[in-house]
C-alpha cells in the first residue's frame, strides 16, 4: 500500500487551526440546539430555518401522517363540497354537516333577473294540513334548489308546491326533463346522488320518499319508501328532510317521527341504465317516552335534514329532542346506538349544523314557552362529548310568542349566523356566545336559512325582498350591498352557484338572479 506523505506544520499554524476548529464546534452546537428547539415547538414567528429542508428520512420524533379517514363523514370536509364526483350544491346546505353554501363568484352589486319559472302563472296546488285544505304556491321552507353540473350543462332541480319536481337549465330556465309528478306538495329540498349515479332523492306530502332515475327520457321512479312502512309512528306522513347518501346508504328522517337508514344497492343493468335494490336496514323513533312525558305532546316529527359528523348522525324533532346515533358498526351488521340526548324544550325543526371540532349548532323555536325552553334558550352551541352538560353557550329569543329559530344557522369564520322568526339576524361569536351584531329585516317572519359565500350574506324576508350584506369583517355590523324586491314571502333558502342565485317564493315562481 502506498502511504501518503506526512506534511509537518509549524506550531503557530497548528494552534490557529485548533482554535478555529473549536469555534466551528461551538457555533455548530448552538445552531444544532436552536434547530432542535424549533422542532420541539418553541419556534417564534421569525424563527423559521432558512435554506432547503434537511434531506433524508425525518427524525424519529416527527409525527407520522394520519391514516386516511375511514368513517362516515370526514371532519376535514366541514365547509367543503359534498365529495368530488359531482360538482354542485347537491343537498340542503350542501354536505353531510350542512355547512357548504355554494360557489362564487356572487353578485356584489344589484343583480338582474336571468329568468323566472314559470314565466307566467304559478306553481300552485291544493293541499290539506291539520284538517284545513287550501292553495299552496311556489316553494317554501326549506325548498332550496339543487344546482349541479351534468352532461356539460348546469342543472337546477327542485320540488315545489305544484306537486312536482322540476329539472331546469340554469342558463335559460327551460326544462331539461319533463316534470316528475307526485300526489301532494313538496316542501323540502331534493338530494342529488353525490357518487355520480344519475339518481335523485325526494320526499313529498303524499306519504312517500322516492328514488328517481335521471338517465331515461323522463324522470323515472325506481323505488319509494312509505311513511307507514315502519311502526310505531306519530304525527303525519310528510317528508321535509333532505336525505344524505353516504357509502350506498340513504339516511333520512320523516314526519312519521322515525329516522330511517336504507341500503340502496346502486348499480347498472345490462342496458346501462341505473338500478337500485333498496333495503330498509334500520329505523328508530325520533322520540322517547321521557320526551313525551316532559313535552306533553305527540307532535315529535322529524322535519329537519339529518347531519353526519365522523361516525355519528344527528337530528332533532318538533318536540325539541336532539339525538346522536353512532353508525360505526352498521356496515359490519351492528345496529346504531344512541350516544347523545339533549332536550331543548320546544320545536326544533332547523337542521343541526356541525363544525370541524364536532360542536353542534342548534336553533329552536319558542312556541310552548315552557320552563325548559325559557331556561335553555333558542340559539345553542352544544358539545356532544359532554352529554351530561353539553351547553357551551345559548342565546335567548323570547320577547314574543311564537319566537325563536326556524332557519338553519350558518357558520362563517368565527361566527354563527342565526335568523329569528321575528326578523332579527344575529352574528354570534362561536367561541364565547357573545352577540357581535344584530340587525332587523322589516319583512315580518324570517324562516329562510342564511347563506354566506365569498364574504356575502344572502337572506330573504317575508315581504319578498332578497338582501345581500358584506360580512367580511365579522366584528362590525354587516354592510348592505343591495336589496331587490321579488314579491311573495321568501321562505326557501337560496342556492348560490357560479355567479347566480336560485330561489323560490310563496308568490308562485322560482327566480334566477345574476350579476348585472
Amino acid at each position: 500500500m502506498r502511504r501518503a506523505h506526512t506534511v509537518r506544520m509549524p506550531r503557530p499554524v497548528l494552534f490557529r487551526l485548533f482554535v478555529a476548529g473549536m469555534l466551528v464546534l461551538i457555533v455548530g452546537g448552538v445552531a444544532t440546539t436552536a434547530y432542535a428547539l424549533r422542532n420541539a415547538g418553541t419556534r417564534g414567528p421569525s424563527a423559521a430555518p432558512s435554506g432547503p429542508a434537511p434531506s433524508g428520512p425525518p427524525p424519529a420524533s416527527a409525527s407520522p401522517e394520519p391514516p386516511p379517514f375511514t368513517g362516515w363523514s370526514d371532519p376535514k370536509l366541514v365547509g367543503k363540497p359534498y365529495g368530488t364526483k359531482v360538482q354542485g350544491l347537491l343537498t340542503f346546505r350542501g354536505n353531510p354537516t350542512r355547512t357548504y353554501y355554494g360557489q362564487g363568484p356572487v353578485p356584489r352589486t344589484m343583480p338582474v333577473e336571468k329568468w323566472q319559472f314559470p314565466r307566467s302563472g304559478g306553481l300552485c296546488a291544493m293541499s290539506s294540513d291539520k284538517g284545513e285544505t287550501r292553495e299552496w304556491c311556489g316553494s317554501g321552507w326549506t325548498g332550496q334548489p339543487a344546482v349541479f353540473e351534468r352532461d356539460g350543462r348546469t342543472w337546477v332541480v327542485f320540488g315545489a308546491y305544484d306537486r312536482s319536481i322540476h329539472f331546469l337549465d340554469a342558463v335559460t330556465g327551460e326544462r331539461i326533463l319533463p316534470d316528475f309528478k307526485t300526489g301532494d306538495i313538496i316542501k323540502g329540498s331534493v338530494t342529488v346522488d353525490p357518487d355520480g349515479f344519475p339518481l335523485l332523492y325526494s320526499g313529498s306530502r303524499d306519504n312517500y320518499y322516492r328514488v328517481i332515475a335521471l338517465d331515461r327520457g323522463v324522470p323515472t321512479e325506481l323505488w319509494k319508501l312509505s311513511a307507514d312502512a315502519v311502526k310505531p309512528t306519530l304525527w303525519n306522513d310528510d317528508w321535509d328532510g333532505s336525505g344524505l347518501i353516504i357509502d350506498d346508504y340513504l339516511l333520512e328522517g320523516g314526519e312519521n317521527s322515525q329516522f330511517h337508514i336504507v341500503k340502496l344497492n346502486r348499480g347498472y343493468g345490462p342496458d346501462g341504465k341505473v338500478t337500485v335494490n333498496p333495503q330498509l336496514v334500520f329505523h328508530t323513533p325520533g322520540w322517547d317516552e321521557q320526551q313525551l312525558k316532559d313535552f306533553g305532546d305527540t307532535n315529535v316529527s322529524i322535519e329537519n335534514s339529518v347531519a353526519v359528523f365522523k361516525d355519528t348522525v344527528y337530528f332533532a324533532n318538533s318536540g325539541g329532542l336532539v339525538q346522536g346515533w353512532d353508525l360505526s358498526g352498521l356496515k359490519a351488521g351492528r345496529a346504531p346506538t344512541r350516544t347523545f340526548r339533549f332536550w331543548t324544550g320546544d320545536d326544533t325543526d332547523a337542521s343541526v349544523v356541525v363544525d370541524a371540532d364536532g360542536y353542534l349548532y342548534v336553533g329552536s323555536e319558542f312556541e310552548k314557552g315552557n320552563a325548559r325552553s325559557r331556561e335553555v334558550g333558542q340559539m345553542l352551541k352544544l358539545d356532544p362529548s359532554k352529554p351530561d352538560n353539553p351547553v357551551v353557550w345559548s342565546v335567548k329569543d323570547q320577547a314574543t310568542r311564537p319566537a325563536g329559530i326556524w332557519g338553519t344557522p350558518a357558520l362563517y369564520r368565527d361566527i354563527a349566523i342565526y335568523d329569528t322568526t321575528g326578523g332579527d339576524v344575529l352574528g354570534i361569536d362561536r367561541a364565547s356566545g357573545e352577540v357581535r351584531w344584530r340587525f332587523h329585516l322589516p319583512g315580518g317572519e324570517t324562516w329562510q336559512s342564511p347563506v354566506v359565500v365569498d364574504d356575502t350574506l344572502f337572506i330573504g324576508d317575508c315581504a319578498g325582498t332578497m338582501h345581500a350584506y358584506d360580512v367580511a369583517d365579522t366584528h362590525t355590523d354587516p354592510k348592505l350591498l343591495w336589496e331587490m324586491k321579488i314579491g311573495g314571502c321568501i321562505e326557501a333558502t337560496p342556492a348560490v352557484w357560479k355567479g347566480s342565485l336560485y330561489f323560490g317564493t310563496r308568490a308562485g315562481a322560482i327566480h334566477a338572479l345574476t350579476t348585472a
